[in-house]
C-alpha cells in the first residue's frame, strides 16, 4: 500500500485485505450477520456529502440511502455524457442501487421524497422521465425505445407495385429514464419467470444502453438508453426471492445493494422545509452542465497509485452467494469514483474520488455479506455444511444420506461436497477400516476468501 495514502483511507482499503482464518472462528452469528460499519467520513466527499449532511438532521433515513439515491439520480440527470472505460467497455454514471432494510420499517422510502424534491430543482425536465412497474424487457425497452420504421407497400389499382419505409413510431428522443421500484421484491419475482426478458434487458441497460430482444413479433429496440434504478426490499425479501440464477448470470452484481434503517426517531417530522437549498440546487446545475461537456474521465496519477494498491484484492473472486452478488466491485466503484469526480467538477477522477468511491463500495459489499453470510448459493451444499458444524467428529457419507432421509441422489451429494471442497468450506479425509477405506468429511468453519 503506497505510504502516502491517509491512515483513515488505509483503514478502507484493508477492508480489501484477504484476513487470516481465525484459529477459533467466531460463530455464525458473529461472523456473517454484523449490521455494517457506517459510513466512512471519506464516502461524504464533496458536493454529495454536504447535501446529506444537510438532509440528515431533518429525516430518520439512513445516510448511505440518502448518499446512494442522490448519487443515482444525479447519474441520471447528466444523460450518457461523462464516463470512464475499462478496457473495449464504457461505463455511464447510470447505476442501480437497491435499499435493503432490516425490516418493512427501515424507512427506505422517507430517504427518497427529499432527494427527488432537490433533484427536481436542478432539471425540471428530467421528473418526467421517471417510471415504475418493471414488468418485462419489452415494457422497459419501450420506454426509451428507438424510431420505429415499417416497409409497407405501395398500391396501384390494387397491385403491390412497391415497398416504401414509413416512419410508425417517432420514438423517445430523451433515453434518460429512472425507475423507483419501492416493491423490488416483485420485480426479482418476474425475472425468474421462464419467458421473461426483464432480467436480459436490465443487463444491457446496465452494460451498454442498447436494448433489444429476440421476438418473433415486431419489436421495438433502443440504442444509448441511459437508465438507472432504484428499488426498496427487506432483508427478508432478498434472501427469499434472489435465485442462484440471478447471481450466476450477473444480474444481481449490477445492483449496489445497501443495508438501511431508521437513523433517529423524529415524532414531530423533521425541519427541512426551513433550510434554503438553493446553494446545492446551484452546485447541482453547475457540476451537472460540466458533466455534460465531458466525454471520457481518467485517474490522474494518486488516484492510479491507489487503484494499483487495491486493484488485486478489489478484483479476486471471492466464494459463495455473496461473493457472486458483489464481484463486479471494479466497475461499481469506478463508476461511484466518476460520479464523485463530475460532482467536484473535475475533469479527472483524483484520489478524493477514489477514496470516497471505495468508502461506499465497501458499505455496500458488508452489506451483502450481512445479507448473505456465508451461504454458497447451493441448498443441497449450504444444508450439507450446517450439518458439518454440528458435527466436529465428521460425517460419512451414509450420515449425509440419512440426513436427506435418503431424498437426493449420489450424484447430487457428490456434486454439493466438490462446491465445499472447492471453497474451502470441508475436507475429506480417508479411514482404513480393514476393508474398503471409508470417507469422513469434516468442516473448515473459515473456508476460503
Amino acid at each position: 500500500m503506497p505510504p502516502d495514502i491517509p491512515p483513515s483511507v488505509s483503514e478502507i482499503l484493508r477492508g480489501y485485505e484477504t484476513p487470516a482464518v481465525a484459529e477459533e472462528p467466531l460463530s455464525e452469528s458473529q461472523a456473517h450477520r454484523r449490521w455494517p460499519d457506517p459510513l466512512a467520513p471519506e464516502a461524504y466527499h464533496g458536493l454529495a456529502g454536504d447535501i446529506v449532511r444537510a438532509i440528515e438532521p431533518h429525516t430518520e433515513a439512513d445516510p448511505a440511502g440518502l448518499l446512494l439515491q442522490l448519487l443515482t439520480a444525479f447519474g441520471s440527470i447528466v444523460g450518457r455524457t461523462a464516463h470512464f472505460r475499462a478496457e473495449a467497455d464504457r461505463h455511464y454514471l447510470n447505476l442501480f442501487i437497491s435499499l435493503v432494510g432490516a425490516t418493512s420499517k427501515g424507512r427506505k422510502g422517507t430517504s427518497w421524497g427529499i432527494v427527488e424534491g432537490l433533484l427536481g430543482q436542478v432539471d425540471s425536465d428530467w421528473l418526467a422521465h421517471m417510471t415504475s412497474g418493471l414488468s418485462t424487457g419489452e415494457g422497459l425497452i419501450w420506454a426509451v425505445r428507438d424510431p420505429i420504421d415499417e416497409q409497407q407497400a405501395i398500391r396501384e389499382k390494387g397491385r403491390v407495385t412497391d415497398y416504401q419505409l414509413v416512419r410508425t413510431d417517432a420514438g423517445v428522443e430523451d433515453k434518460r429514464l429512472l425507475v423507483q421500484e419501492p416493491e423490488f421484491a416483485r420485480v426479482l419475482r418476474v425475472c425468474e419467470r421462464e419467458t421473461n426478458t426483464l432480467s436480459a434487458v436490465m443487463r444491457q441497460a446496465w452494460d451498454s444502453g442498447n436494448l433489444n430482444t429476440l421476438t418473433k413479433s415486431k419489436r421495438a429496440t433502443a440504442t444509448g438508453a441511459h437508465i438507472s434504478i432504484i428499488g426498496h426490499i427487506t432483508e427478508n425479501e432478498l434472501r427469499k426471492e434472489l435465485s442462484d440464477t440471478a447471481a450466476a448470470n450477473g444480474f444481481a452484481n449490477r445492483i449496489l445493494w445497501a443495508c438501511v434503517r431508521r437513523s433517529r426517531e423524529l415524532p414531530e417530522g423533521g425541519a427541512w422545509h426551513s433550510v434554503d437549498p438553493s446553494s446545492f440546487v446551484a452546485g447541482l446545475k453547475a457540476a451537472r452542465d460540466f458533466a455534460r461537456g465531458l466525454a471520457e474521465l481518467k485517474k490522474d496519477e494518486a488516484a492510479r497509485e491507489i487503484w494499483q494498491a487495491v486493484y488485486s484484492d478489489l478484483s479476486a473472486g471471492k466464494p459463495g452467494l455473496a461473493g457472486a452478488v458483489s464481484s463486479r466491485s471494479e466497475a461499481q466503484t469506478m463508476r461511484l469514483a466518476t460520479l464523485y469526480a463530475v460532482l467536484d467538477r473535475s475533469p479527472m477522477i483524483r484520489a478524493e474520488h477514489l477514496t470516497a468511491a471505495l468508502a461506499l463500495w465497501h458499505y455496500c459489499e458488508q452489506s451483502v455479506r450481512y445479507v448473505f453470510g456465508d451461504s454458497l448459493g447451493d441448498a443441497t451444499a449450504d444444508e450439507i455444511r450446517s450439518l458439518l458444524r454440528t458435527r466436529p467428529e465428521g460425517v460419512t457419507r451414509t450420515d449425509i444420506r440419512e440426513h436427506f432421509q435418503r431424498h437426493k441422489s449420489a450424484e447430487e451429494i457428490d456434486r454439493a461436497l466438490a462446491v465445499l471442497e472447492s471453497f474451502g468450506q470441508a475436507r475429506r479425509e480417508t479411514e482404513q477400516t480393514g476393508g474398503r477405506p471409508a470417507e469422513r468429511w469434516r468442516s473448515l468453519r473459515g473456508g476460503a476468501r
